[in-house]
């Protein structure tokens, strides 16, 4: 079963009654993060998987600007999928569905993507501040997963920090690799060329790169017969 790192509840920031944890990451982030997603959801409708939701603020906040969509939030960790549940119960929205209990490391991911009951074709799969906090078996399983479920038309989008060629492209971002391969040697920021490989194995190929806020990036991959 994959690891993380990231377990809100247990940093200390609030927790409400009803089990809605915040994370100081969305507060900065959100904004940005939908600005480059909404350009690809424009116009469409369809099913959106966001892998690793954490808490659940960032799907709601996504469901409400894109009534459209069908959102799916999802995790491993059970105090994350009771505050996702409970965002989603807060925000009243009919276009999230229940989260899922996926385990990236495993490429079927869950059940529900195989008896259906969960999505079908999805038209994207979103994933913050995952990889880097995980095994790489855990990327390993995220393309796998996002290359058996994906829509011919679909996005495989993934928002982090990421090295390029070898080299951090911030110190900062070379000060919290060191601290996280510090923690656990299996995590650590990602290279894009190693990504774009793992790409390549399962039939997805990388389509751009955008440059975010505080040195982070989106990646964004698609079939190969269709980017």
């Amino acid at each position: 079963m994959a690891r993380c790192v990231a377990k809100f509840g247990e940093d200390g920031r609030p927790v409400e009654s009803d089990g809605r944890l915040d994370a100081a990451a969305f507060h900065r982030n959100h904004q940005p993060i939908w600005a480059v997603l909404q350009k690809f959801l424009a116009g469409k409708s369809g099913d959106v998987l966001e892998a690793g939701s954490g808490t659940g603020q960032h799907v709601v906040h996504f469901a409400r600007l894109a009534p459209d969509i069908i959102w799916w939030p999802s995790d491993l960790d059970a105090r994350h999928l009771k505050s996702i549940d409970a965002w989603r119960a807060h925000a009243g929205l009919s276009n999230i569905r229940p989260p899922l209990r996926i385990d990236l490391g495993d490429p079927a991911w869950c059940p529900a993507m195989q008896d259906g009951s969960g999505p079908k074709a999805l038209l994207a799969v979103f994933c913050a501040n995952v990889i880097h906090i995980a095994p790489w078996r855990v990327a390993e399983g995220l393309f796998a997963g996002s290359a058996r479920y994906l829509r011919p038309d679909g996005r495989l989008l993934l928002y982090g920090p990421f090295k390029r060629d070898g080299k951090h492209t911030a110190l900062s971002n070379a000060a919290f690799d060191t601290s996280l391969r510090e923690r656990d040697p299996e995590w650590g920021v990602r290279d894009i060329g190693d990504l774009e490989q793992l790409a390549d194995g399962v039939g997805l190929t990388w389509i751009e790169t955008m440059e975010m806020p505080a040195n982070n990036m989106i990646l964004v991959f698609g079939r190969s017969n269709t980017a």
